[in-house]
């Protein structure tokens, strides 16, 4: 799938199948998150890919609006150093994921994390250094359904562009 091809076609899905997904596709998810931009090239990011059921359990229970990663077979907690840039950098990086995920037929959700009160007991469970802040919980699984993989309505182009001025 080209890239203008995925960004069309993501979507948050939160039901999947029951099928693992292989450590080598995992490993290039994470690779584009580290190919995300970052301020002054810092790269802050620190990434955790969690696949053991009972834990993904159990960040489903602490996350508000993510009870469905119990169902998951994966999840990606992008964690960044306490830098300047670090929400802004730990975005783009989650946003190389979800992108990555759905060219390669995976099925990907957002859950917030910066800010939430759920972030210390999810770093503590994680076992995280103070120093570095949840910016971002991603599930991941095989999509339930194979039509979960299509274009979302959107406004259209003429009705946000603008030239020069507002």
């Amino acid at each position: 799938m080209d890239m203008m091809e995925a960004i069309k076609l993501r979507r948050s899905i939160r039901e999947y199948k029951n099928k693992p997904i292989p450590k080598e596709i995992l490993e290039k998810i994470v690779d584009a998150a580290r190919h995300a931009p970052t301020a002054k090239n810092i790269q802050p990011w620190e990434f955790i890919v969690i696949t053991q059921s009972e834990t993904l359990k159990k960040i489903g229970e602490l996350a508000q609006n993510g009870r469905f990663l119990a169902q998951a077979k994966a999840c990606i907690a992008v964690y960044c150093s306490d830098t300047k840039y670090y929400l802004e950098d730990g975005c783009a990086a989650t946003e190389n994921i979800l992108l990555a995920a759905t060219a390669l037929g995976i099925g990907s959700c957002w859950i917030a994390g910066d800010k939430k009160p759920y972030c210390t007991q999810i770093s503590s469970l994680l076992n995280v250094p103070p120093t570095y802040k949840l910016v971002s919980l991603i599930s991941l699984g095989y999509p339930e359904s194979e039509k979960e993989f299509r274009a979302a309505d959107k406004k259209s182009l003429t009705s946000l562009i603008h030239r020069e001025t507002f």
